[in-house]
């Protein structure tokens, strides 16, 4: 079992001390050399871990066996057993909100200029973003290829663009290290990713800009009505494994992107 093979690991972390002796919030520079090597790689995994099955994890129970599994899965890759302490998996369940964050970022600029959305003052422009946001969320026809004949579901290119840049980018980035995990690319992965689209799009309701968080709270309910939407549509074209078929192609596709760059 996971958490045995963890509790008898035979190294365990050496925390630096605080020069002033105080107690001081945990960071990865606080451990020894080892253990912060080992809670880099866990923290990668662990990253493409929540992305590819509980993005928005019902309970910490989720997340803390994750983060287990995680640096379970560095040490192994590194060679050495090092025991995962309660503040190590503190410091691994942070990073759930984050990369959630960092792909909400990234998607901005995408989905403004995807659709089309405008920065403006002009009250007509502004109309325009309101109109075209409203449009969008009606139906989530944001996930169609074409959202205004509502052809092609779940074949936006806006998908596709959004796990290019988010896990794909590059030859380091987790998706070409830690390919496995998305390979197919995972049903929680697409929704994660129109959850995400939704959020930025939510942000011009009003015709202008806003800031809104991504926050659990909020599209954890959206991201979970995705997700079903997904499995539905799984259900209702499985004679021709639809689904299947969009989660290997956005892969291929991914890694194709990643390649020729590399090549150039």
């Amino acid at each position: 079992p996971l958490d045995e093979t963890l509790d008898n690991a035979m190294v365990l972390p050496k925390i630096k001390k605080n020069s002033d002796g105080l107690r001081h919030r945990m960071k990865a520079s606080d451990f020894d050399d080892v253990s912060k090597e080992i809670f880099v790689t866990a923290t990668s995994i662990f990253r493409c871990l929540i992305v590819s099955q509980a993005p928005f994890p019902e309970n910490v129970a989720v997340e803390t066996q994750l983060a287990k599994a995680a640096w379970h899965e560095a040490c192994q890759i590194k060679g050495i057993n090092v025991k995962l302490t309660p503040s190590g998996v503190k410091m691994l369940l942070t990073r759930t909100s984050q990369v959630r964050g960092e792909l909400k970022t990234k998607m901005r600029s995408l989905t403004a200029s995807f659709f089309g959305f405008r920065m403006s003052n002009s009250n007509n422009v502004i109309r325009q973003n309101r109109d075209l946001a409203e449009s969008l969320k009606d139906g989530s026809v944001f996930a169609f290829k074409d959202w205004e004949s509502k052809k092609g579901i779940y074949k936006t290119e806006l998908l596709q663009l959004g796990i290019n840049v988010m896990w794909f980018a590059n030859r380091h980035d987790e998706g070409v290290i830690h390919h496995k995990y998305f390979n197919p690319m995972p049903v929680e992965v697409i929704a994660l990713v129109l959850t995400t689209i939704e959020c930025c799009i939510d942000e011009w309701l009003q015709g202008l800009k806003e800031d809104i968080k991504f926050t659990s709270a909020t599209y954890g309910t959206v991201y979970h009505g995705h997700f079903g939407s997904l499995q539905r549509f799984d259900e209702r074209t499985a004679p021709y494994k639809l689904l299947d078929k969009i989660c290997v192609n956005l892969h291929d596709v991914a890694r194709c992107v990643e390649q020729c760059s590399f090549s150039k």
